[in-house]
């Protein structure tokens, strides 16, 4: 049976493994600004720290920012009581890695690719379906986005990468800024 938070806030924790994977394959690196939205429990916070990142991590409840801060105090960690739809973003150049609410999605994709964003990269954890649709170009303003953005699908990850396993199909949805050098190569 899944647990009282992974029903009342549609919470699946992504296994560590997972986590570092996903970490590896966005090829952030040391001294790089990398936003974690849905942090959690903290295993893809723990995942960039490891490659040397300075992370702020997002997390709305509760229980979970608390653990955060005291998880990683003294560590290049912030950690902001935040619900992902409504996040302010960095005035300098970052990146996000996250495992993002699933019910936030949209609203979060606008955000980071909005006019003005000094978003350079993310890698996020989504439905395998929204992937399609949003590198599809299938969404209102993705030909601005376009302009801008190489938007595509990266690695899939299976249902039993989350615990509670995940209900539908995943991907890891890949956004880079045009111009960028690709940092994994």
């Amino acid at each position: 049976m899944a647990a009282p938070d992974a029903v009342r806030w549609g919470y699946h924790r992504l296994h560590r493994q997972a986590a570092a994977r996903l970490v590896a394959s966005a090829g952030v690196g040391p001294g790089r600004l990398v936003l974690d939205v849905g942090a959690g429990e903290g295993v893809i916070t723990a995942a960039l720290l490891a490659r040397g990142s300075h992370v702020v991590a997002f997390e709305l409840h509760p229980g979970r920012a608390a653990a955060l801060r005291r998880r990683f105090a003294g560590q290049p960690v912030v950690v902001v009581q935040a619900d992902a739809r409504d996040l302010w973003l960095p005035r300098r150049p970052f990146g996000v890695v996250a495992n993002p609410p699933f019910a936030a999605l949209s609203a979060l994709l606008r955000r980071l690719l909005a006019p003005g964003s000094r978003l350079e990269h993310a890698s996020l954890v989504v439905p395998a379906h929204v992937a399609r649709r949003w590198s599809s170009g299938n969404v209102a303003g993705s030909a601005r986005w376009r302009s801008h953005y190489d938007i595509g699908i990266g690695a899939s990850l299976p249902r039993g990468a989350f615990s509670p396993p995940a209900v539908h199909d995943v991907a890891v949805l890949e956004i880079r800024r045009r111009g960028l050098q690709d940092p994994r190569r």
